[in-house]
């Protein structure tokens, strides 16, 4: 016949053994009382003094964890991450809650908040980022439909508020300017242009200036032009021409008036070579007057 036993954890004594002390101790416990059943401790951490439940098992056999420790470990790399901590989501033992700058809620891996702290990667807000990209594309003229349907992380779905066209174009060239409407666009041939001039300080402090022409100024400048941002720029003046086409003749003539008329300002290459992507058309600042009169006339002449 078959016994089934009915003894209850009363039955069995709940003497906490001496060398099960000893052995909490070396680990960072105290053992406060059995609890449960017979296989259960009540545990006290020496580190930050909270209760917790632990399998006699874990604690002979283990090292146990204190969960309110690992629970501040959490807070604090939430914080060095900058954000604040807003609970362990129930639905999945790797993953919490954050509470961005911004006020939303993030749901992150423990280990992906881990790897900020050490600067190995970035947090960022979905919510703001996808504002931020809307923001980039109006800017432009352009709508932010969504993720690029081919699948790649560099690309978005836009559509063209002048035309409705929906074209994949790179983040980073909606971010410059440097793309066209496949639908209405013009080649950079026909395209409107400008003229050009930048001013430019280089890092060690000589003051130099760029002429040239470029369908978005401000674009060549801050994303093609410099190499480091220990350079301090701006554009100085620009002049609108009908094209492209016009544009670079008209520069090429400028360039050689003035290595022919004004040799001396012509800034030798390896005075920027470290920090602007060219080779040359860079000019020495007592140029610039002289720049600005050529410009006014071709502007007159633009006019006319």
């Amino acid at each position: 016949m078959t016994h089934t036993s009915t003894a209850t954890s009363a039955a069995f004594p709940l003497t906490i053994h001496p060398h099960w002390r000893e052995t909490a101790a070396s680990k960072g416990f105290d053992i406060l009382k059995r609890i449960q059943d017979r296989y259960h401790l009540l545990l006290c951490c020496r580190a930050c003094g909270a209760t917790h439940v632990s399998k006699l098992f874990v604690l002979m056999n283990n090292q146990p964890l204190c969960p309110h420790c690992i629970q501040d470990r959490w807070r604090d790399d939430a914080a060095a991450a900058g954000l604040n901590w807003a609970g362990r989501d129930p639905e999945d033992r790797h993953y919490a809650h954050y509470i961005a700058p911004c006020g939303h809620n993030l749901r992150r891996q423990f280990e992906m908040v881990k790897r900020a702290t050490e600067g190995l990667c970035s947090v960022r807000c979905e919510i703001c980022h996808a504002d931020k990209e809307q923001a980039e594309a109006e800017e432009r003229g352009w709508h932010l439909i969504g993720e690029d349907t081919g699948g790649s992380q560099n690309y978005r779905l836009y559509q063209h508020q002048a035309c409705g066209h929906v074209q994949r174009i790179a983040r980073a060239n909606m971010q410059t300017g440097r793309f066209q409407c496949s639908n209405c666009g013009k080649g950079w041939s026909s395209a409107p242009s400008f003229l050009y001039v930048m001013k430019l300080k280089l890092a060690k402090g000589a003051k130099l200036i760029k002429l040239g022409y470029s369908r978005d100024p401000v674009s060549r400048l801050y994303h093609q032009l410099l190499k480091t941002k220990e350079t301090e720029a701006q554009v100085l003046r620009t002049v609108p021409i009908s094209s492209g086409h016009t544009a670079v003749q008209i520069e090429k003539g400028l360039h050689a008036r003035l290595k022919a008329e004004h040799p001396d300002s012509v800034a030798p290459p390896d005075l920027y070579a470290e920090e602007l992507s060219v080779k040359s058309e860079v000019y020495f600042a007592d140029a610039t007057q002289v720049i600005f009169a050529m410009l006014d006339a071709i502007r007159a002449e633009e006019d006319t």
